[in-house]
């Protein structure tokens, strides 16, 4: 059996459980089950200490193959392009970490994007392996960001979200709609979507609810203030889409712009702008605010 997945709580390495085969070392299995990644690759990984063993240790060159042995291996983007945004620390203890996450920084290692993370960023910054984000924002969505910093409270954390012990608010600036009456509860059932990353409204019962209001009113733009009660992907910008106010610069929502590359001029107009929770382990209020501010 093989298996890889993104494991944060193991410095975030990559899980490989090494497949039956005819293979007589692990470099062997590595070069043949990715095949995308020459063998010159991996002897450099090795040699770097990027590949572990089940006990987190590098491995050695010769290292006989095993059928099921566990092997981590850290991913790597040659010539992965800085994103020249700064994301800002407003919080840290031995158990929590908040942070401000621009807009375009992916939270988590994914695709093209593994050193310029906030998760990566944040690591090197408080020199901390075991921090994990308990919750995940857009890449183009700013704003804040809980991380655990400790393995053993991290369960209590975590607790928080589907068990809805969390009171979220976002801002966005979006298309004006004065024939709709606020405030309101938007519900849908969200599923997949075309292409892959996209979500949509479909029919049944709903598994969404996202509670909107209007903060300001300027011209044909309003600045509406939603408080998610679910935590579903791309939730509030299929709300405000579907409503006939797709949020200012989306490129998903209500099509995909094509061929469009960053442009750091023209965020999307969303921001998770608040957090509201009893803390876990303190007992006592947590209150959190963004310090990015939306523009017009």
């Amino acid at each position: 059996m093989s298996q890889s997945v993104f494991a944060p709580a193991d410095t975030q390495a990559s899980t490989l459980y090494l497949p039956p085969g005819p293979w007589l070392t692990v470099l062997d299995c590595l070069c043949d089950h990715f095949r995308a990644i020459g063998r010159e690759q991996w002897l450099d990984r090795i040699a770097r200490g990027r590949v572990l063993d089940g006990e987190g240790q590098p491995i050695a060159l010769d290292l006989p193959y095993r059928e099921g042995l566990r092997i981590h291996y850290f991913r790597e983007v040659p010539n992965e392009v800085p994103i020249p945004v700064q994301e800002t620390i407003l919080y840290a203890d031995e158990h929590l970490v908040v942070a401000d996450k621009p807009h375009f920084l992916p939270v988590t290692p994914a695709g093209e994007y593994v050193e310029q993370t906030l998760l990566r960023r944040l690591i090197r910054t408080l020199d901390n392996p075991n921090l994990v984000p308990l919750h995940r924002i857009d890449r183009h969505t700013a704003g804040l960001v809980l991380f655990s910093a400790n393995k053993q409270s991290r369960s209590a954390y975590q607790a928080l979200f589907p068990t809805r012990q969390i009171d979220k608010s976002y801002e966005a600036i979006a298309k004006a709609l004065p024939e709709v009456e606020f405030p309101r509860v938007h519900k849908s059932r969200l599923v997949d979507g075309e292409p892959f990353f996209r979500m949509q409204e479909g029919p049944g019962q709903s598994n969404t609810e996202t509670r909107i209001e209007v903060r300001e009113r300027q011209g044909e733009l309003w600045r509406y203030g939603l408080y998610p009660v679910t935590g579903k992907k791309h939730q509030l910008r299929v709300h405000m889409a579907a409503l006939g106010a797709a949020i200012c610069n989306d490129p998903f929502y209500p099509d995909v712009l094509k061929d469009v590359l960053d442009d750091y001029d023209r965020p999307l107009k969303l921001l998770a702008q608040g957090l509201r929770f009893v803390d876990p382990v303190t007992g006592q209020e947590r209150v959190f605010e963004s310090r990015i501010k939306l523009a017009w």
